[in-house]
């Protein structure tokens, strides 16, 4: 039977789309701008300012600096090194404690997944994370970005709850035929869990790659400063140091600067945007089975 959509129907299919586009517009005005300034010539920027929507006076000059500056250079590899480290650890011990906490079988299970939760809502605090990094010999080292934060106890609490919506007739099987539990785990759950590794893979990669608060913290050398901290230094303290060149001269340096402020936005931003379109037909889903099953 088909139904017939009355005028009510449709003016209320009508307002919701008006209502999207409107919060399309508004989300990707400011990412519009940040991407129309960085192209703009410094005249352009002081005569339409926040009203800029067209990429006036067109060059590349910004980006010829950004990309030429050595401290981004420096915070884009430091950055990558902590992604890629971080993220392929983080993993690991996700899989591995979520694999841990979906066994039933396991003695003190039900206590183990309440110490699990338990740092989701509380936390030692700035201080003693701070000491304990120092007492460790972390502090002025990559590790000190990553070790504290290695495992999320959401993530693992997600993971493990996609573990438990797979058959348990897989691991009994490979079990039977000789297989031990590193085997189950990475041969037979992992790769039936695709879309809930690849959450875990943004999740924790997005992670690594915006934290600048850590760094701010327990690093002191600026040639180990990752990308974002760099960033922070030059949008927050408009420190035009980090962009010491003749480029920077002339009565519109303020707008230079500003261009060369966003050109180092879309830089930072842009690996991120590029790797999110692979991954988005596994986000939904490992976000919607992880979440509800168990």
């Amino acid at each position: 039977m088909k139904y017939k959509r009355t005028f009510g129907d449709k003016l209320f299919d009508g307002i919701n789309i008006l209502v999207m586009i409107f919060l399309i517009l508004i989300t990707l005005y400011p990412l519009w701008h940040v991407l129309m300034t960085s192209f703009a010539s410094p005249e352009a920027i002081s005569k339409y300012g926040s009203m800029l929507i067209w990429p006036e006076g067109f060059n590349l000059t910004s980006y010829k600096y950004v990309l030429t500056n050595p401290m981004i250079g420096i915070g884009y590899r430091n950055t990558l090194l902590i992604v890629l480290v971080g993220t392929s650890l983080s993993l690991f011990m996700t899989c591995l404690g979520a694999y841990g906490l979906a066994c039933k079988w396991v003695m003190g299970h039900k206590w183990m997944v309440l110490l699990v939760t338990i740092p989701m809502f509380f936390g030692g605090g700035l201080i003693p994370s701070y000491l304990l990094v120092r007492s460790l010999g972390l502090y002025n080292s990559f590790w000190a970005l990553i070790l504290p934060g290695v495992v999320s106890s959401w993530n693992m609490i997600m993971m493990r709850t996609y573990f438990q919506g797979i058959p348990e007739s897989l691991s009994e099987s490979a079990r039977i035929d000789g297989a031990n539990d590193i085997h189950i785990l990475f041969r037979i759950l992992v790769p039936c869990a695709i879309p809930i590794v690849a959450v875990m893979i943004l999740f924790y990669a997005v992670g690594y790659w915006n934290a600048w608060f850590n760094a701010s913290i327990y690093l002191k050398d600026r040639d180990k400063y990752p990308l974002q901290l760099v960033l922070r230094g030059i949008l927050i303290s408009g420190s035009q140091r980090d962009f010491d060149t003749g480029y920077l001269t002339g009565a519109n340096k303020t707008q230079i600067f500003k261009g060369l402020k966003y050109a180092t936005v879309v830089v930072s931003t842009l690996p991120i945007l590029l790797v999110y379109p692979f991954l988005q037909k596994y986000f939904v889903k490992g976000i919607m089975v992880g979440s509800i099953k168990g």
